[in-house]
């Protein structure tokens, strides 16, 4: 009974996931039709600048703690240890993030002073920063409950209304990138308190187990490896964009940018679609002992994103002047030739991230580490010697050499081709309220 219950919860988390990949993305590739349209390369290039600052603080001070309530969720017991485990994670993200906050106006008011810069839009990326974070952590935590309609939701809204208002508010105002950043800020404003008032529950009035488990330790115990490590991911991911805006111009910065987004994302969307469906029922299968059918579940998932990965480079092969066409003003054109290296880069990355779940399952993330500065040290070294030599083109050549480092390390590390057990003392059953509770989520 309890299998058919999986089996039909797995069709309802692959629909929902890729509802809101496939809005989201369209909702994206329009919003950029239309910003491209009304900003420059240049304001383009800041607004991407700025929002890699956000990311930064999302990734490194945030998204470790987050990645630990998802790891841990299907550990719970019962609504009473999932409401802590909750607490935890959302009281450490949330100081975490003050801190984020703290060095970003010390930083932003040093570099204000000495390059006479507006300091006020450093300020508005750290509302932004928070606004995301607040984001993040909502749809995170739904999707470890396997909960996909509620985050698939959530995100899709975000997604819609962050570049309907940016746009609003540029073709409303001037072409500057404050008016951008604004428009995502209230955007993501309204969307996290209409579904944060609309996921909202409260415990059953039952009595509380007496004995309660401390997550503090736990949460902390996984996410401290990922913190270096989400810096490195943040730098192979967005570090080419400051080498270029320090090498070259803040307008070519715009217009690798808006070509890496697009490539990215369609590349991301596809993968995360995978990741929503497959990687909750793996940690699950995983955290209950079932080795062999956790080994299942993760090669049906590195062969689907090998497919997608190889399909995706083909078909950009044959239709990249086509799909600039479609997604892009004719000012970001000249970018174009960029897009099938970031491509196989980015087919690379999302590979590297299916064949390391291994090592997330077995919360063995030191090794994980060791994977990732592998990669970041390789695009140290190539972005910037690329880039001296090949200009623009360089970066996005960097794209396979350090992603596909990476990818290699983490495999031969990860080792997916073998067995692997769980250490948990205690192996927990599902239980009514399990059943439950995945009855209301198909």
């Amino acid at each position: 009974m309890f299998g058919l219950l999986k089996e039909k919860q797995l069709f309802g988390d692959a629909f929902w996931a890729l509802f809101g990949q496939l809005l989201s993305a369209c909702a994206l590739l329009a919003g950029t039709r239309f910003l491209t349209e009304l900003v420059t390369p240049e304001v383009y290039g800041q607004v991407a600048l700025l929002n890699g600052f956000v990311a930064l603080g999302v990734t490194l001070f945030s998204y470790p703690f987050i990645c630990a309530g998802m790891r841990l969720l299907p550990e719970c017991m019962d609504k009473w240890e999932r409401a802590d485990l909750y607490a935890v994670v959302t009281r450490l993200t949330t100081r975490s993030t003050a801190v984020a906050i703290m060095l970003l106006i010390v930083g932003g008011g040093a570099y204000s002073y000495f390059t006479h810069s507006d300091f006020w839009l450093l300020m508005l990326a750290g509302i932004l920063l928070v606004v995301t974070v607040r984001r993040e952590l909502g749809i995170q935590l739904l999707i470890g409950e396997r909960k996909q309609r509620g985050a698939s939701l959530w995100q899709t809204t975000d997604s819609i209304l962050r570049p309907l208002f940016a746009v609003s508010l540029v073709w409303w105002g001037d072409q500057k990138t404050e008016w951008v950043l604004l428009g995502y800020i209230l955007a993501s404003m309204l969307s996290n308190m209409a579904w944060s008032f609309v996921q909202d529950k409260k415990l059953p009035k039952k009595k509380r187990p007496v004995i309660a488990r401390s997550f503090k330790t736990d949460v902390w115990t996984y996410a401290l490896p990922l913190i270096p490590m989400e810096l490195i991911f943040w730098i192979n991911g967005l570090g080419d964009r400051y080498i270029i805006g320090y090498l070259m111009t803040a307008a070519e910065v715009g217009l690798y940018a808006a070509t890496y987004l697009i490539i990215n994302e369609a590349f991301n969307r596809s993968a995360m679609v995978l990741l929503r469906i497959f990687q909750p029922v793996y940690f699950q299968l995983y955290s209950l002992n079932q080795s062999k059918e956790a080994f299942k579940i993760l090669w049906i998932w590195i062969a689907c994103v090998f497919i997608l990965g190889v399909t995706g480079v083909l078909l950009l092969l044959a239709t990249s002047d086509l799909i600039a066409s479609w997604v892009l003003a004719k000012s970001y054109h000249a970018a174009v030739d960029l897009m099938p290296a970031i491509a196989v880069g980015c087919a690379l990355h999302a590979l590297g991230t299916v064949v390391s779940q291994p090592l997330l399952a077995n919360k063995r993330t030191r090794l994980l580490l060791l994977g990732r500065i592998c990669g970041a040290v390789t695009a140290a070294i190539s972005i910037p010697l690329m880039v001296k030599t090949y200009g623009l083109p360089g970066a996005a050549m960097a794209n396979p050499v350090y992603f596909g480092v990476e990818t290699l390390v983490l495999t031969i590390l990860a080792r997916p081709w073998r067995y692997i057990r769980a250490k948990n003392n205690a192996v927990r059953k599902p239980t009514e309220e399990d059943i439950a509770d995945n009855e209301l989520t198909v």
